[in-house]
């Protein structure tokens, strides 16, 4: 198989120029081209499993060494069932239906022009994020599907891993007969080359952040390049005054608890006044027998009662921390008006639940929480595009312009109209 030359020191303009090139050839694709593509990633990430786990490996051992937090820990790891799912999920972009060249609305005007909105490639992507190994292969296969080049900076902890990946990825594209460089990858540990690749207006069309609100913040300040918020996630769980006591629990402690460093996970739990007395005991001792640390309003720790061990008062600091790690705010509110307000101070527009069996509360509940997903008994931890039958995701939008919510295949799309005519001129 090719081995790919790595590039550390490839100037950002280099690597920009050559992305936009391999855009145009891209965009020229067939779907059948495509998914051979996609195909021949997934058997590679298998086939090279062993080389991609020593250097995760490394990542690892310098992410210990460095302190991380058992969570960052997680998020960093791959194993071998990390690698099968990173291939499966690849496999599936291959089966899901193509979006470019997709007509989205067509009509006959009154002079006979045939016009037609039709999904276009972008052209190229850069795509920005943290310590997520498999971040590399969920936007190389979106990318690669829907036709775009994507130019891959991801964070300083995971790099060993994401230059074998990205390594993998450029030899399966060589074997399906695609520009390699419709994959690439900034490899630096500083911030300099990323400044650069901001101001790269003229080369790429759009950059996606894929990490908490600094880095949102960060590339929303410095970019020169139109940004889509794919960012952190401050997400809460109301339990209403009518919900029932073990789907409130069990929500909570899922939402906590499945993967506690990742965006969709719940940070907060608010808990109105009339059924907190009985659920505070119940749900402060489901989360402390599965290690989670309570930051808690006075009232919650009274309610607990001997479940109260462990716990510390919240700060406004704690309500506004994306803690990516077992630990948990809660307050309780006087009233669902008051949780809304909370969601709407401390909420990053993120995943938003609300635990209810009262269906008026649920209605205004969803109809009044602004956020990119509201759920209704049910864990936050569906805001995923692989659970909302969308693939892979590159992430999840928190901002309103292009898209909302997870960004999947039709989200990595722009449109661009068609006019067919039979001679006509404008008099």
């Amino acid at each position: 198989m090719p081995q790919v030359k790595r590039r550390d020191k490839t100037p950002v303009k280099d690597l920009c120029t050559r992305a936009r090139a391999a855009s145009l050839r891209l965009a020229a694709m067939s779907g059948k081209q495509k998914n051979r593509a996609l195909l021949e990633i997934a058997a590679a990430l298998e086939r090279r499993r062993g080389e991609i786990l020593r250097e995760n490996r490394d990542d690892v051992k310098e992410g210990k060494a460095a302190r991380l937090s058992g969570a960052l820990l997680d998020r960093l790891m791959l194993d071998e069932d990390r690698i099968r799912e990173m291939a499966a999920g690849v496999r599936k972009l291959a089966q899901l239906p193509d979006p470019v060249g997709e007509v989205v609305e067509g009509k006959r005007l009154p002079n006979g022009l045939e016009l037609k909105k039709v999904r276009v490639p972008f052209g190229v992507v850069a795509v920005i994020y943290e310590a997520r190994p498999n971040v590399t292969t969920d936007a190389a296969g979106l990318c690669i599907k829907t036709g775009n080049a994507v130019i891959l900076r991801g964070g300083s902890a995971s790099l060993h891993s994401i230059r074998m990946l990205t390594e993998v990825i450029s030899g399966a594209l060589i074997d399906a007969g695609f520009p390699p460089d419709a994959v690439l990858l900034i490899e630096s540990r500083d911030r300099a080359p990323l400044r650069e690749l901001l101001r790269m207006r003229e080369f790429v069309d759009i950059v996606i952040p894929r990490g908490g609100e600094a880095l949102k913040e960060f590339l929303v300040k410095n970019s020169n390049i139109p940004v889509i918020y794919a960012a952190g996630g401050n997400c809460h769980v109301y339990v209403d005054a009518g919900a029932d006591l073990e789907k409130a629990a069990a929500i909570t402690v899922n939402a906590k608890v499945q993967r506690p460093g990742v965006c969709n996970a719940a940070e907060t739990l608010l808990v109105h006044k009339d059924i907190a007395p009985a659920f505070a005991p119940l749900v402060a001792g489901e989360l402390a027998a599965r290690g989670v640390k309570l930051f808690v309003t006075p009232e919650f720790r009274e309610m607990a009662g001997d479940k109260a061990k462990g716990m510390e008062k919240a700060t406004e600091e704690h309500f506004v921390t994306e803690f990516l790690d077992l630990k948990m705010a809660v307050k309780v509110v006087d009233s669902l008006d008051e949780a809304v307000e909370h969601i709407a101070r401390y909420g990053t527009g993120h995943s938003e639940a609300i635990v209810t069996e009262d269906l008026v509360a649920a209605r205004a509940f969803a109809d009044r929480v602004d956020a990119a997903c509201v759920y209704i008994n049910a864990s936050t931890r569906f805001t995923d595009g692989g659970q909302f039958g969308m693939g892979a995701e590159i992430g999840i939008s928190t901002q309103k312009l292009h898209a909302r919510g997870p960004l999947g295949l039709r989200e990595l799309t722009s449109t661009k109209y068609v006019i067919t005519g039979e001679g006509q001129v404008r008099t």
